[in-house]
């Protein structure tokens, strides 16, 4: 293949192509619309299934047509998200790159590297490499959201193959060989306005915490936004009359949330209500400033509301908010370091007609989801909140003798001078739905080095892009000669 730079660019090329297409998760019709047509033209076979899943076959070359097929998997969304005060529509808004000597990140916004540099990385390697047996790139819509893509991906492209490289990881030197299970949770009730009885309308808002990724960063002990801010407005209850005409909070259901805001309505003063964001940061820092000690409390006399929920409505709300626990419930008994069972309180919204709550939680024990999914129906019983329990997406457990592992492992340490790390991660991937329907198939998870995904200080470390690429045609050639 070409030198590094050369591989850098025509990868980076690949890419922004696909960051110049809106893709929020759920909103991926035009990007696999653009990925069908362009690889058809680029000579490959392709398939469009109903959900806008692509999958490509490229053929063996001559003479290594009985190696087994090999495919190179990825998704097209990305978790949409901007900086405080940049204008963004995910619906209709590109991602603009800027790219210096070290990294490559986005203009106010998150990057979407995550994984569309997986995707820009397999498309370059099925149009350069060569001396392969059969290739096939699947690329799945709605991985971020609900993994609908996977779910609903026909086993049919799975079941003919025996190696799966998932391009879906977030660190260059890291072998990923198993991943955790989740299941969305979500949770709504209509609300009954009632027009307010007092007019001293207050925004309150929670900010400069950390947020990051629930699966890579639930471990670290970082605060969740939506609780702290629930916690405070029980405390504001406790101390007068509040009303609460809002309540919003987080980006995604797997992005722990950094900011939240409400407005309120009430007969405190702003001395008291600023002595209760004290007292309630103070409680804050004691328990999560020494790994998240930038949050903040932002307090702003409002226009009063034409509208606020009824007392019962708001007292539910609360309830919810304190019941559902945030954070890390179980570290694994077999793995040292590593966090079993979590779940984050992603987003709340509060619309013209009701509330609506994301919860999620991960573990890499399918029975302890299944107590998830009975809880979630009590606490919404309790709470006045309907339960929506989603599909249960299942954990992917390490295979001791995959031969993939073993090829890519080697492959790497003679490509870099040392070991690659091999592990089990707490974070869900979509390679336990193709193990599902494929046991027999071995798979392995790699990826660029990111940073910060999720995020708008997201950005991709370039040197690492090249390297990769190096290492996946490495393993396809050794995979041919086997």
């Amino acid at each position: 293949m070409e030198n590094k730079q050369e591989i850098l660019d025509g990868v980076l090329d690949e890419f922004a192509k696909l960051a110049a297409i809106p893709r929020k998760s759920g909103h991926e019709e035009a990007v696999s619309n653009f990925l069908k047509q362009y690889l058809t033209d680029s000579g490959f076979a392709v398939v469009q299934d109903e959900h806008y899943n692509i999958v490509a076959d490229k053929p063996a070359c001559p003479g290594l047509e009985n190696v087994p097929l090999t495919i190179l998997q990825g998704h097209m969304d990305m978790v949409c998200v901007a900086a405080d005060g940049v204008k963004f529509d995910p619906l209709h808004d590109p991602i603009k790159l800027v790219r210096d000597e070290k990294f490559l990140r986005a203009d106010g916004t998150s990057l979407g590297a995550d994984d569309g540099i997986g995707v820009a990385e397999a498309i370059y390697i099925l149009k350069n490499a060569k001396d392969h047996g059969p290739l096939r790139m699947i690329v799945t819509v709605d991985e971020e959201q609900g993994m609908t893509g996977a779910i609903n991906l026909d086993a049919k492209h799975l079941q003919d193959a025996k190696f799966l490289i998932n391009c879906d990881s977030e660190n260059y030197d890291e072998l990923t060989v198993g991943s955790a299970g989740s299941v969305n949770l979500d949770f709504s009730r209509e609300i009954k306005w009632v027009q307010p009885e007092m007019t001293a309308a207050w925004q309150i808002e929670i900010k400069g915490l950390l947020g990051g990724h629930s699966g890579e960063r639930i471990g670290d002990g970082r605060g969740n936004a939506i609780r702290t801010l629930a916690m405070t407005l029980a405390a504001l209850a406790a101390e007068g009359t509040v009303e609460l005409a809002a309540f919003n909070g987080g980006k995604a259901r797997n992005a722990i949330p950094d900011d939240a805001r409400m407005t309120i309505v009430t007969d405190l003063d702003k001395a008291a209500i600023e002595k209760v964001l004290n007292d309630q940061l103070d409680r804050f820092n004691k328990m999560y400033g020494s790994v998240d000690p930038q949050a903040q409390f932002v307090l702003s006399s409002v226009a009063a509301p034409e509208k606020v929920m009824n007392a019962g409505d708001m007292t539910r709300l609360i309830r919810l908010l304190t019941i559902l626990h945030t954070g890390v419930f179980a570290m694994s008994t077999v793995i040292p370091g590593l966090v079993e069972t979590s779940a984050n309180l992603g987003v709340v919204e509060t619309t013209d007609t009701e509330v609506k709550v994301q919860y999620f939680p991960r573990s890499a024990v399918d029975q302890k989801l299944d107590e998830f999914r009975f809880m979630a129906a009590e606490w919404g019983a309790l709470t006045g909140f309907t339960a929506h329990i989603g599909t249960q997406s299942p954990g992917w457990k390490e295979n001791k003798d995959s031969r993939l592992a073993k090829i890519m492992a080697d492959t790497f340490k003679k490509q870099n001078g040392k070991a690659m790390k091999v592990e089990t991660i707490h974070a869900g991937l979509e390679c336990g739905w193709h193990f599902r329907k494929n046991p027999e198939l071995d798979i392995v998870s790699i990826g660029v080095t990111t940073i910060d995904i999720h995020s708008p200080k997201e950005r991709l470390l370039l040197e690492t892009v090249a390297p990769q690429v190096e290492l996946i045609v490495e393993t396809l050639h050794k995979i041919a000669k086997v």
